[in-house]
């Protein structure tokens, strides 16, 4: 798969840039050679993090600016050879309160940037990075990209919603996008300040703390958490993928994981902490979808990638990347 990344000198921009996933894919390009530009709105609460970006922090160029800015974005989308759209609003339990955001962000944030591609860059090449909860309850596993689509959330919805747009230009204006559903990506550069979202990684932030890890119902629920430089693969394959072009994919794992398995490794690996099981909170209650897997045959045979990091080991080096950086996210 490797040997398809030619990022070589290719200019991209990467919106939503110095949150979780976006900062660990601004890396990784710099590595590969590429002229990496950042957006980012630096919302409170989202995961923006200067801090992020620090071993490329030279190496890139950052613009303080929000996806819904019309004139912003007609400026900044110009030249860029592929555009990788993380920006959104992705606490779904804020969605549950004020639905606002995630309209407003996601889908029309979403259109602005697809309409200044459009008008000033038709030929860049798009990725877009929706969520699992696409699907929201699945009566078969793993689910595939063709499975019924249930999403139990104004989130879910509004990513439901932009890969739709996404799909939208590209089919009628040839603006060209690979959408994914990624599923419950951890790993380090996340947010570690609050627990609305990124559940294995607060699991990490108790552990480290010497703190207790809920584990709600009886813990059996399973999920496929992937390890962050696993899904960057993904991310890069897909971009230099042709045949990815048009469709959606998942990205996920089909040898999921429960959350007591979770708690436990997490335990384990950090040396401290516990874990409890503990009912779930109304608001959990409300958007668990239960048990979720992915099937991810076509994305390893359009893309040839598959996860590769076990769990036990992706929790180790996220464990120690916290520790030692500890002070820029606690």
């Amino acid at each position: 798969m490797t040997e398809r990344l030619d990022f070589a000198a290719k200019s991209v921009l990467i919106t939503g840039g110095l949150g979780f996933i976006g900062s660990n894919l601004a890396i990784r390009l710099v590595e590969y050679g590429a002229k990496v530009t950042i957006l980012d709105a630096m919302i409170p609460g989202h995961g923006g993090n200067l801090f992020n970006i620090e071993p490329v922090k030279d190496d890139v160029v950052v613009n303080f600016s929000d996806i819904r800015d019309e004139h912003s974005m007609n400026y900044i989308v110009r030249g860029k050879d592929y555009i990788f759209h993380l920006a959104g609003q992705n606490d779904h339990v804020l969605s549950l309160t004020d639905p606002y955001p995630d309209i407003d962000i996601n889908v029309k944030g979403s259109i602005v940037l697809l309409e200044a591609c459009r008008k000033f860059n038709p030929e860049a090449r798009l990725v877009y990075t929706g969520t699992r909860g696409e699907y929201g309850s699945v009566a078969e596993l793993p689910a595939s990209e063709d499975a019924p689509i249930n999403p139990r959330g104004i989130y879910e919805l509004s990513s439901l919603t932009a890969q739709k747009v996404f799909k939208l230009y590209n089919d009628n204006h040839g603006i060209s996008s690979v959408t994914l559903r990624l599923t419950n990506i951890f790993g380090e550069r996340a947010q570690m300040q609050h627990s609305r979202f990124g559940v294995a990684n607060w699991f990490i932030r108790l552990a480290i703390d010497g703190d207790a890890i809920q584990v709600f119902g009886d813990g059996r629920i399973v999920r496929d958490f992937v390890y962050v430089q696993d899904c960057v693969d993904a991310i890069c394959a897909c971009a230099c993928t042709e045949d990815a072009y048009g469709e959606v994919l998942n990205v996920g794992d089909d040898a999921p994981s429960s959350f007591l398995e979770l708690a436990t490794t997490v335990v384990e690996e950090a040396g401290s902490g516990a874990w409890e099981l503990a009912p779930f909170t109304p608001e959990r209650a409300a958007q668990e979808p239960g048990d979720f897997c992915s099937d991810i045959s076509k994305i390893r045979r359009l893309v040839g990638w598959q996860p590769t990091t076990p769990l036990r080991e992706g929790v180790s080096r996220t464990i120690d990347y916290y520790r030692l950086n500890k002070a820029h996210y606690w």
